[in-house]
């Protein structure tokens, strides 16, 4: 029941906003409501301006004032200031890997800088400075792309980094890839929201997520005018996905007149950082297969795997695996982006997603859409190059580039056991292991007057704990309600990217303020 009830909470954002009650997520029985001014019911002559101003927070798009992302919220708001006044802030809300000290693969940003800056190739001690491969990958790249970076290219992105991607989904899974069925994007995150535009048509079309989610699902769901469905996630087993939770998710969804069109899932996960075995992709295919529902794979955390027993395996793999009718039928969304893995390159903004078993009408639709924004940014595409077609062996820049991704990855794995030892050594705390991913999301178990005074200050358990740590120590992290959890339960998300040496300092300024905060209100 405590389950049945959490899930109705995590939807009710979306059914009550439709009502014209402000946006919120309802966790715990606290609901955390927008800084944004509600919509009003607005008068006959006051529909076109306010105020003075056509562009008034009451009269903008509806979904636009009740979508919420919790990553760039209320805890990151007050982060920035207190930057700004001069506390020094450790950002781990957001896995933005550069920021927090990684450095740049060494041959993606040399082919770079040679397609930004093509004269380099011309002059005369330009092998003294760039590898022969780099040169020649670069050389490669700017005849493909006519009038170099500064071009537009294809809407779906560049034909020959299509083919590249196309190329790399062969050799990863065995299974042919169709390159005019890939869309190059500025990051995932563009994809999956083509996607979703593409998917929803009215409020009664639902996409069901995990809970916990990352926060682009509900919040982008939310702006094209959809319905959220969560299916929860087992915390108790790891993180488990459960295909009764799914079948009692949507079952409970179809009896409210929801049209259930896709199905999320994210693995590794985010913020769970569960790997998701073979048996488990099976099964999400099969209830895709049974109940006629596109499967989103968002796999953008591929190569952050730290653990040997479940390593990645795509969802496109196990699916023609699996035979017929699954490998001709089940519709496939697949999504992958530089900005995570080893590369880490997060401003550089280059993604995709494949469509496999999608209607031709419709990726055509889709390619009309993406004609809207012209063209993915070259620079990301490039990156995006590097990435699927690396260095091989024999290469000039083979092995410092399997170098530096080997050292990237062993350092992540250290850090997962260092954060989430961390956690579990403290009273209140448990943590399920990092897996996968970039994140760790323990659950605190905050007591009863900590839960009065967060209340008083009109604040979420989650949520008041996260500022007292934020103002304590400038550690900034996001509150579990963020992604959704189960009622009376409380989390906070944080990555896992700090380097080691910074890593040490953050578990111990962690520890400290979770005793004195602990010892303040038992």
């Amino acid at each position: 029941m405590v389950r049945k009830e959490a899930t109705r909470l995590v939807a009710a954002l979306f059914r009550a906003s439709n009502k014209g009650i402000s946006s919120s997520w309802s966790v715990g029985g606290t609901r955390l409501k927008s800084a944004m001014p509600e919509p009003q019911e607005a008068k006959d002559e006051d529909l076109h301006h306010k105020d003075g101003k056509v562009l008034h927070p009451h009269l903008l798009n509806e979904n636009v004032m009740k979508t919420q992302y919790a990553v760039r919220g209320e805890l990151y708001l007050r982060a920035e200031q207190l930057r700004k006044e001069g506390k020094e802030i450790i950002f781990t809300n957001v896995g933005n890997p550069h920021a927090l000290g990684a450095k740049p693969l060494t041959f993606p940003r040399q082919v770079l800088a040679l397609c930004a800056a093509p004269f380099l190739l011309d002059h005369p001690r330009v092998e003294e400075l760039f590898p022969a491969d780099a040169i020649a990958r670069a050389k490669k790249i700017l005849s493909a792309f006519k009038g170099g970076v500064g071009a537009y290219t294809d809407s779906r992105g560049n034909p020959l980094v299509r083919e590249e991607v196309a190329r790399f989904i062969e050799k990863r899974d065995g299974v042919a890839s169709n390159p005019d069925h890939i869309f190059l994007t500025d990051g995932a995150s563009v994809a999956v929201r083509l996607c979703l535009n593409a998917m929803i048509r009215h409020e009664r079309d639902a996409v069901l997520v995990p809970i916990p989610q990352y926060p682009l699902y509900s919040a982008s769901i939310r702006l094209y005018g959809g319905t959220l469905v969560g299916y929860f996630l087992d915390e108790r087993r790891g993180w488990a996905l459960s295909v009764e939770e799914l079948r009692r998710s949507l079952k409970e969804a179809r009896e409210e007149g929801k049209l259930v069109r896709g199905l999320v899932f994210i693995n590794p996960g985010n913020p769970t950082g569960q790997c998701l075995s073979q048996e488990n992709l099976k099964e999400l295919i099969q209830f895709a297969y049974e109940e006629r529902i596109v499967l989103m794979a968002d796999e953008v955390y591929q190569e952050n795997v730290y653990q040997d027993e479940r390593p990645f395996v795509s969802a496109k793999k196990v699916m023609y695996e699996m035979g017929e009718p699954y490998r001709s039928h089940v519709e496939l969304l697949s999504f992958h982006t530089v900005s995570k893995g080893t590369a880490g390159e997060c401003g550089l903004r280059g993604g995709y997603v494949e469509m496999t078993n999608i209607h031709p009408g419709a990726i055509e639709e889709v390619y009309k859409c993406a004609s809207i924004n012209l063209s993915p940014n070259t620079m990301g595409q490039i990156a995006l190059s590097c990435l699927v077609n690396p260095p091989k062996p024999g290469d000039s820049s083979y092995e410092m580039y399997t170098k530096e991704k080997a050292a990237e990855l062993a350092s992540l794995r250290r850090r997962a056991h260092m954060v989430t030892d961390g956690f579990n050594s403290l009273d209140g705390v448990t943590c399920n292991f990092t897996e996968g991913a970039m994140y760790s999301f323990p659950q605190i178990k905050l007591p009863p007057k900590a839960l009065e005074a967060a209340k008083a200050a009109g604040k979420a358990g989650d949520v008041f704990y996260c500022l007292k740590l934020l103002e304590s120590t400038g550690i900034s992290t996001v509150p579990g309600s963020g992604f959704g959890q189960e009622d009376g339960t409380f989390h906070l998300r944080t990555t896992i990217l700090p380097r080691e040496e910074v890593m040490s300092s953050f578990v111990e300024k962690f520890e400290k303020f979770h005793k004195d905060f602990m010892k303040q209100y038992s």
